[in-house]
């Protein structure tokens, strides 16, 4: 069983900066490629941004330029900084462990979702 401990999220004021941690076990930490997607009502999930075990980064196309994503190796975390929030994003935030390439019987796993309530 995969755990996601998500934190973060919670109110955010209209162009300031959103910040998410997701912490996990060490054998998922070092060896699945994790990282952050959102949804919003009736929409697909889509990518915020992902990171590998070797560091690689990849960005949604939706927050190009405005999002960082990174490791805290001490707490076994990946976290998020989204800059410039905007009204109009998604709200649910989901943290998601891809470990198929880690291990023989690994999968995609998710964790429960934080709310993020943009405030004018």
């Amino acid at each position: 069983q995969v755990r996601l401990t998500e934190s973060g999220g919670g109110s955010v004021q209209r162009g300031g900066s959103l910040k998410l941690s997701c912490a996990s076990h060490i054998s998922v930490f070092s060896r699945c490629v994790m990282g952050w997607w959102r949804q919003a009502p009736g929409k697909e999930r889509e990518l915020v941004s992902i990171i590998s075990p070797n560091g690689a980064t990849t960005y949604g196309d939706s927050v190009e330029g405005r999002v960082a994503i990174s490791k805290d190796i001490p707490k076994r975390s990946i976290d998020l900084q989204l800059d410039k929030v905007k009204d109009e994003e998604p709200d649910i935030y989901y943290c998601q462990a891809d470990c198929r390439k880690a291990w023989v019987s690994g999968g995609v796993y998710w964790g429960q979702g934080t709310q993020v309530t943009v405030s004018s």
